[in-house]
Order: C-alpha cells, then sequence, then structure tokens
C-alpha cells in the first residue's frame, strides 16, 4: 500500500545535516516568522529514495506503453533531445547574461523561428507562452491590441465552432471577448452557420483543422476568406499541426496568427505542468504585435528585438528556453523531408487503427481521418450497459492508457484515440486485439463497471476529489 512520506517520517530521522556556516545573520522582520516549525516529514535518503521509487512504479508514459490521448499527441520524445538540451552551454546560462555572452542560445531562437516560420508560413513567432492556452490567450491579446490600434473597437466577438478544444472560448472570454458558437456539418465548419454570425462586431475566428475529429476542413479557403471579407482575423489552434507537417500551412490556408505546442507535434516533454512552449506564429501586421522580445541577425550577430507595438511580455525571459533546444534538435534531425514523414505515418497509424476497429465499435466518420478519429460508443451502452468510461478504464487492465474520454461535446459516448507516428504495427495490432476482446466481455456480462480489475487502485471518485480535494496532511 502507498504511503505518504509524512506516514513515512521519523522524528530525528534525516538526510542529511548543513554545516554551521560563519556568516552574518540577516534579521526579518517579525510578522514574516514563523511561530513554530514547519511541519515538514523526517526520513533518511534511503527512505526519500524509497518513497519517490514506490510513486514511481505507478505512473504510467509513453516510455511504458501505448498512450493513445486523442487531441494530445503523446509521441515518444527521443532521448537525443535531452542531451542536446543538457549540453552546459545551454544549460549552465542565466537569462539575463549580456547578448555577447548567449549567441548560441539566441542562434537557437533564431534558427527555431525560422523553421516554424518555414513549416507554418508564418513570418515571425514567439516562444514566450508557456503552453498552448497560454499560447491562445497571447494570440487573442494581440486580436485585441491590433483593433484597438485601429479604433475598432466595436469588434468583440469571437467565432469558436462547436467541436473546438475548450481552451479556445475560455482564452477569448479571458480577454474579453465575446464568444459566438457555430454549428458543425459532417464534421466540418458549416458554412451557412458561419454566414449567419459574420459581421463587423467579428474580431476573429478560432479554428483547428484538422479538427477534434480528425477532419481535414476542406472549405478552409473559403472559411478564412469569409472572416477576412468582414475586416476579421482567423486563428489557428495548432493542436493538430502533427497531421500536416510539410504537407499543408496554416499561413498559406489564410490563418492569421497561430500557437503551436512544441509538445505535441516537436517531441518536448508533454504534462507534469511544465515546463511547456506554447509558440505563437503571426503574419504581417499582427506580427508586430507578438511578446517581446524576439531575435534577430545583424552584422553576424544575434540580437533581441523589440516592437513599439509589442503586447508586451506573457512570461518572464523570451520562455522555457530548453524546451526549444529540444524542439529544434528534433527539426534538425528530421529535417524537412522527416517531418512531413512524421504526418504520413501519423495519418497512416489512425487510418489503419480506426479500419480495423469500425467492425465493432461506431467511428463518426465514414471517410479516412487525420491523425485521429473518434468512435461514438452510444450504441454499446444501449446494448450492454458498458460506457465510454467502462471501456476506457479497461484498457488499463491490458497496459494501454485510455484514449480521450467524452470528447467532442458533440458526440456523447467518445472515445477519441490518437496512435501518433512513433507506434509500430505490432502496437497497433496489439490495441486493436484488446478493444476486441474488451468488446466480447461487454457483450459476455463480463463486469466492467468497476474496471480496471487487476490493479491495487481500481477507479477512484473522481467527481468527489475535484470538488473536495484533500490538499494538506494533518498529523494524528
Amino acid at each position: 500500500m502507498l504511503k505518504l512520506i509524512f506516514e513515512r517520517s521519523q522524528a530525528n530521522n534525516t538526510c542529511f545535516k548543513l554545516d554551521d556556516i560563519d556568516l552574518k545573520s540577516y534579521k526579518l522582520n517579525d510578522k514574516y516568522l514563523r511561530n513554530e516549525k514547519p511541519a515538514l516529514a523526517e526520513v533518511s535518503e534511503v527512505e526519500l529514495v524509497r518513497h519517490y521509487r514506490s510513486y514511481a512504479k505507478y505512473t504510467f508514459g509513453v516510455d511504458d506503453g501505448f498512450y493513445p490521448l486523442g487531441s494530445c499527441t503523446m509521441k515518444y520524445n527521443p532521448k537525443v533531445n535531452e542531451v542536446t538540451a543538457s549540453l552546459e552551454g545551454f544549460s549552465e546560462v542565466h537569462p539575463l547574461q549580456e547578448e555577447e555572452d548567449i549567441q548560441g542560445c539566441l542562434k537557437v531562437y533564431y534558427e527555431a523561428e525560422k523553421a516554424l516560420c518555414e513549416v507554418t508560413g508564418m513570418d515571425r513567432m514567439s516562444f514566450q507562452a508557456s503552453a498552448g492556452a497560454h499560447g491562445e490567450f497571447t494570440a487573442m491579446a494581440m486580436m485585441k491590441a491590433y483593433f484597438a490600434e485601429k479604433g475598432e473597437t466595436n469588434r468583440k466577438k469571437i467565432i469558436v465552432p462547436d467541436s473546438a478544444h475548450g481552451t479556445n472560448p475560455a482564452s477569448a472570454a479571458m480577454c474579453g471577448f465575446e464568444v459566438v458558437s457555430v454549428e458543425s456539418k459532417d464534421g466540418r465548419v458549416d458554412l451557412d452557420k458561419l454566414k449567419e454570425v459574420l459581421n463587423e462586431e467579428v474580431a476573429g475566428l478560432m479554428l483547428t483543422n484538422p479538427n477534434t475529429l480528425g477532419i481535414y476542413d476542406e472549405g478552409i479557403l473559403e472559411i478564412t476568406r469569409l472572416v477576412h471579407e468582414v475586416g476579421g482575423l482567423v486563428y489557428y489552434d495548432g493542436a493538430n499541426l502533427n497531421a500536416i507537417m510539410g504537407i499543408s500551412r496554416p499561413g498559406d490556408m489564410g490563418f492569421d496568427c497561430l500557437h503551436l505546442n512544441l509538445h505535441k507535434t516537436f517531441s518536448t516533454p508533454h504534462g507534469g505542468g511544465g515546463p511547456g512552449a506554447g509558440a505563437i506564429g503571426a503574419k504581417g501586421e499582427l506580427a508586430a504585435y507578438l511578446p517581446n522580445p524576439g531575435v534577430v541577425l545583424e552584422d553576424d550577430k544575434y540580437h533581441k528585438l523589440t516592437n513599439d507595438n509589442s503586447i508586451g511580455n506573457v512570461r518572464n525571459t523570451m520562455g522555457n528556453f530548453s524546451v526549444v533546444v529540444k524542439a529544434l534538435t528534433y527539426i534538425k534531425v528530421l529535417g524537412g523531408d522527416g517531418l512531413k514523414q512524421a504526418s504520413e505515418n501519423a495519418v497512416l497509424n489512425a487510418n489503419y487503427l480506426m479500419n480495423n476497429l469500425q467492425d465493432k465499435y461506431k467511428v463518426v466518420t465514414s471517410f479516412p481521418c487525420m491523425h485521429e478519429f473518434v468512435m461514438d460508443l452510444s450504441e454499446l451502452k444501449e446494448e450492454t450497459g458498458v460506457s465510454a468510461m467502462d471501456v476506457a478504464k479497461r484498457l488499463i487492465d491490458y497496459g494501454i492508457h485510455p484514449p480521450t474520454m467524452y470528447f467532442p461535446l458533440i458526440v456523447h459516448e467518445a472515445l477519441m484515440f490518437e496512435p501518433t507516428e512513433t507506434e509500430t504495427k505490432e502496437t497497433l495490432d496489439n490495441c486493436i486485439s484488446v478493444m476486441k476482446q474488451i468488446y466480447e466481455e461487454a457483450h459476455s456480462g463480463v463486469d466492467l463497471h468497476n474496471a480496471p480489475l487487476t490493479t491495487e487502485f481500481s477507479r477512484p471518485d473522481e467527481v468527489q476529489a475535484a470538488r473536495n480535494p484533500i490538499l494538506r496532511y494533518h498529523h494524528d
């Protein structure tokens, strides 16, 4: 049974003790001092190591097994990325060093910007945003500043399709925009519905292409044309760029700005609260509103660039530098042809998985998908009582991480699979076999409502945990 570090604690146990040092002490104001010692755990070094090792055995990541979390691109992170980022010239620098001392680091930013602009069709990039949602917020702030500068303060509406990622409307609302939802038709943006909400109050449209259903919207040029026709801007949510690298560029589709999830598409670490990077790109006039600073090359030296129209900083320094190093390593190792092949393989893997499961499970789309696909388990639930949640949790018993559950919201019993390009045919075949086995279990009366059935912990009360979290340990 797992124990908290406090439950391992024994009085007077310690890992090490610092020697007394002969330095002048500083007397803090009494109002900042504790009245009692902090309630820290007291453990030996070996107990501390064993504690974290015991927890590590219960974690699951891409290095442990198949992780088909849809719309998240949980792809393998090549270890060469980590080696590069750990080089002394990258890991031992300080963000406030003088430009002449960090020429190599500035070159990383410069080359990463050039590469990502080439991949996306943007004119400039910024790496300040810490994550995708932070990048969305930054892009919305840029749009707001852009229209404010033009005196078009009437533009207060952002259009978001009903299949969009949930962070899209949240990011727009946080920047003070009114969110207008438009319906989908056959998984794509309904052009007639879009036309109904387009007017001079529209600041922009937020869109993912391919979208959350794994469908490439072939009407994208018409969509962006319609928005531009009323004076609005179009923002690209880069969460699904892993499907189109080297094949189709958002800039060529008519998008004015975008964010990229370097952890999704360019193989930097994903999850754990960071560090991350939600690179922001922009075209034309909008590029001047990117966060400061950027990097330019002049007279064979790299310099930080500031723009007067910039929205300013959205975080300290220039962002999470090591993440950019890892992304640039990935890009340089693969090259342009390799990035394109990665997308082609991601699409191939998704279609292979989808086509081998649709004889048992209902797939939302009736045509080839892109890098991910969505299944609707409503019929299975009606027939057997087994829900999408039950199937997802049962996968844990077979060593497979659950796919995305109940998203997008327009599909009621949704499971979204994204196998990514880094998985082998053998891994996909095993997943197909397991999913078909679970289908048979559902129809044969196996109790899947309490799955997983073989793990030390079964199914916690997630609602109770979210609404009444226990964040502190109280000693008896």
